[in-house]
């Protein structure tokens, strides 16, 4: 009991005074010295400002949000009023039609036996055989007839072996002048008579031309004897151009399985090509796409040939297969479609939905002999 005393005692002796506190007036409001420490610290008088003295303003999250769809239905409404304005022809043509830059022109020169390329001008002295239907056909004995103009600009010799209202695609497979007699006028018959290649091929076509009496054409028998005395050794080039008549007549256009049936727009082609290179390889082959030709509507009325089918496709694609054809036979192709006569200029080039006007024909001929004469001789 004695020591606990005694420590009682010590412990009182050595206590700290207990120091001064503040005491707050939570009610006093009107005091200047407890406002002024209440305020932030940046705001007290007196008091230095933080951060270097910048202010920043408090940034309010709902004028942000307000902004943006302020922003976003602006630009709602303004696509809405701006949308399907129709477009002024005129205005976009008011200085031409302009011109396509891309076509599908593939001119290839002659290759010697070597596989070199054959240097050449053709003109004087030069001979080509022309086979095809209207574009050649046209005016034949004019000096408005696409031959003769050709023939004029290069001076060259020309045949002009074209039959007018043919096709390039047969009706059969085999030949049947009974049967089907204006199949001797495609380009494959033809190019068997000139070639002599198929021995029937002479018999069929007089046989065709008998069995269709005044409704054969024309030029038909002119056509053959010209095939039957021209000397093929000395043609210098083939030049074969078809209209967009098989397009207009629904004909077949090419086969997946057969690159040359000669019921195909472009089965024809390839299989007369063939023909050709393997009975006279050193002769130029070239192939005119058609020109641009308007289709026909249910009510007569002209119609872009882009919208209307005729069983099969639009013209656009019948040009396009003939031009992959011709690539696949490393043959001279001239696109008339997208180069010469289109669907912009056609109106001023057209007698009517498919024939060449004379203007139309000079353009075709210009065009033709800067493909024909594009490798000329090397000086």
């Amino acid at each position: 009991m004695k020591n606990k005393k005694s420590a009682r005692d010590n412990l009182k002796g050595e206590m700290l005074p207990i120091p001064e506190l503040d005491v707050i007036d939570l009610e006093q409001n009107d005091n200047p010295a407890h406002e002024a420490s209440a305020l932030p610290r940046e705001s007290r008088p007196g008091e230095a400002p933080q951060n270097g003295g910048k202010k920043f303003p408090r940034i309010n999250l709902h004028i942000i949000l307000l902004i943006v769809v302020i922003l976003f239905i602006s630009g709602i409404v303004y696509k809405f009023l701006n949308f399907g304005v129709k477009v002024d022809r005129d205005e976009i043509f008011k200085d031409g039609p302009g011109t396509y830059e891309d076509n599908y022109d593939t001119i290839l020169p002659l290759m010697d036996a070597d596989n070199n390329p054959v240097y050449k001008q053709y003109g004087e002295g030069d001979t080509i055989l022309f086979f095809g239907n209207a574009p050649f056909a046209d005016d034949r004995d004019s000096a408005d007839n696409l031959v003769n103009m050709i023939q004029e600009m290069t001076g060259i010799t020309a045949y002009n072996c074209s039959i007018s209202g043919s096709y390039l695609a047969a009706e059969a497979r085999e030949p049947d002048p009974e049967k089907h007699p204006v199949d001797v006028f495609n380009l494959y018959w033809l190019c068997s008579l000139a070639t002599e290649f198929h021995d029937f091929a002479d018999e069929n076509y007089r046989r065709a031309v008998e069995v269709l009496g005044e409704n054969a054409p024309k030029e038909a028998m002119d056509v053959y004897n010209t095939l039957k005395s021209i000397d093929m050794n000395e043609v210098d080039a083939i030049v074969i151009m078809y209209d967009a008549s098989d397009y207009l007549a629904g004909h077949e256009m090419y086969s997946d399985t057969d690159s040359t049936d000669l019921i195909q727009f472009t089965g024809n082609m390839e299989a007369s090509i063939e023909l050709l290179r393997f009975c006279y390889p050193d002769i130029r082959l070239m192939v005119l796409s058609p020109t641009y030709a308007f289709g026909i509507d249910e009510n007569g009325d002209y119609i872009s040939s882009d919208i209307q089918r005729y069983g099969w496709d639009v013209l656009s694609t019948y040009s396009i297969k003939q031009y992959a054809s011709c690539a696949s036979r490393a043959v001279t192709f001239v696109d008339n479609l997208y180069g010469t006569i289109t669907e912009d200029n056609a109106k001023d080039y057209l007698t009517d939905n498919l024939h060449l006007n004379v203007e139309g024909r000079k353009k075709v001929a210009q065009r033709f002999v800067y493909a024909l004469n594009y490798y000329k001789e090397r000086d």
